[in-house]
């Protein structure tokens, strides 16, 4: 089993998680939609997960939509009493399994409740609101009317911290002036390096990142540069992105995701892995390739 203490920890609001954590997305059917095709490997993964130590889970009830939710409750409820559990809302799916806006009052306060039902909660430890502004990426846009909804959901104690998802250093810093922002989750890997800066300005305010699509965005030939380092250290491409992140600042929570035993002690082993210097230029020369 893998020694998750050695990536070391950080604080979501007053939550001190480990810093390697995991997503639920993967857990729901194909496209995120839907059952998974085998239910009992995605509840024996869960459990994984917490026999492993991780005490960071990731999830949302549009994954599937209601499916990885109700996966965790039927899996780990009665909760550890140091799991957080971290949800987003701002969408709903359509009956194609479509991704559609969700960011009225009503829809926001349904989603919170709908959350608190299918996980088991009386209270959510963290959830992100997720701009709609940009659908692929973070884009320009006031956040104010429907993180005052969240707010005041806050106020009510349904909610304990809020996040924010797909966001640009305008919106956090307009999300501040309204409430405790406690973590900001948006694209980030090897080659997609467009918040280096905000990772740096974050990690001072002493707020954590929390990438998604660690390997992403990649061309064949950048994925060659990935899987060159991987072979010479004899682990996985996905490890070694997994490690860099962990390397690149000590505010950067990882949450990778998978439906697979397998991949997930995998994922969880990259909490060991120490980078070489010479691994760790080579791979800081991909985002310039790109």
């Amino acid at each position: 089993m893998s020694d998750l203490k050695q990536a070391g920890t950080f604080n979501i609001g007053d939550r001190r998680v480990k810093r390697m954590g995991y997503g639920a997305m993967q857990l729901a059917g194909p496209g995120v939609f839907g059952p998974p095709r085998d239910k009992e490997t995605a509840i024996a993964v869960l459990r994984a997960v917490i026999e492993a130590g991780v005490d960071h889970i990731d999830t949302s009830d549009f994954y599937g939509p209601h499916i990885t939710n109700q996966l965790i409750c039927e899996a780990l409820h009665p909760y550890q009493d140091d799991l957080t559990i971290v949800t987003k809302i701002s969408a709903k799916r359509g009956d194609d399994g479509s991704w559609l806006p969700a960011l009225s009052p009503e829809e926001l306060t349904s989603a919170v409740y709908d959350n608190l039902r299918n996980l088991g909660l009386d209270v959510l430890d963290v959830v992100n609101f997720r701009s709609m502004h940009g659908l692929h990426g973070p884009a320009e846009g006031s956040i104010e009317q429907p993180l005052s909804v969240l707010a005041e959901l806050q106020q009510k104690g349904l909610i304990r911290h809020i996040g924010l998802s797909n966001v640009t250093a305008n919106q956090i810093a307009e999300g501040r002036k309204i409430c405790d922002i406690v973590c900001v989750q948006n694209q980030y890997n090897l080659a997609h390096r467009d918040d280096d800066g905000l990772i740096d300005q974050l990690a001072a305010d002493g707020i954590p990142y929390v990438p998604f699509f660690p390997l992403g965005g990649f061309s064949p030939l950048q994925s060659d540069t990935l899987s060159g380092v991987a072979e010479r250290l004899g682990v996985t491409a996905m490890q070694v992105a997994l490690a860099w992140l962990l390397h690149r600042s000590p505010n950067i929570l990882l949450i990778p995701g998978t439906s697979s035993l397998d991949h997930l002690a995998q994922n969880l082993a990259a909490a060991e892995l120490s980078l070489p210097a010479d691994a760790i230029a080579e791979l800081d020369g991909i985002a310039a390739q790109s």
